[in-house]
């Protein structure tokens, strides 16, 4: 079976160095609909990221200022944030076994991902090639498959629900395209 991973981050900015507010995930295999599982969701310290000088953008705050107060709530709560330095060690580990890290947009999620992982000096478990970026694959669709994959997933800006929707929206586009396994 084939292990893929979905990545989704929220911010406050969309600079490589911005601030990591949460980060969520999902594991998945895209060559069939069988659900998504292994879900990941860690709140990291946003003091500690100010401190080695990552960056909030004043506008990305107001944006933020503008969405549901629940989805606020997610990203910004105090309530279970993890130093960054175990966050690192963690997300490490969770990748162990993932062939292929998906993300909308990996040049965002996982760049800003490995500016924050340098910015702790923490070594990365993935490369480059191994990322793969789901915005093509809806792109190239006859409509966008999130919209049938939200189902009963609430909200945008919440990291791990943004995450299984994006996985069984790949799902999606590959049962649509024919996509087999090799």
């Amino acid at each position: 079976m084939a292990t893929h991973a979905m990545v989704d981050i929220e911010t406050l900015g969309t600079k490589m160095n911005s601030v990591v507010l949460t980060v969520g995930g999902c594991k998945f295999n895209p060559f069939s609909m069988d659900e998504p599982y292994d879900f990941f969701l860690m709140k990291l310290d946003v003091d500690q990221q100010i401190d080695k000088g990552r960056l909030v953008d004043e506008k990305t705050l107001e944006w933020w200022g503008r969405q549901d107060a629940d989805i606020q709530e997610e990203a910004f709560g105090l309530d279970n944030r993890i130093d960054v330095y175990e966050f690192c060690k963690t997300f490490n580990k969770w990748l162990v076994g993932v062939d292929i890290k998906w993300a909308q947009g990996p040049r965002f999620d996982y760049g800003i991902l490995e500016s924050l992982y340098d910015s702790f000096d923490h070594h990365i478990n993935w490369a480059y090639w191994q990322e793969a970026d789901s915005r093509t694959i809806f792109n190239l669709m006859p409509g966008d498959p999130r919209k049938d994959a939200q189902g009963n997933q609430t909200g945008h800006h919440d990291a791990l629900a943004d995450a299984i929707v994006q996985a069984i929206a790949v799902q999606k586009s590959f049962d649509h395209f024919k996509v087999v396994s090799n």
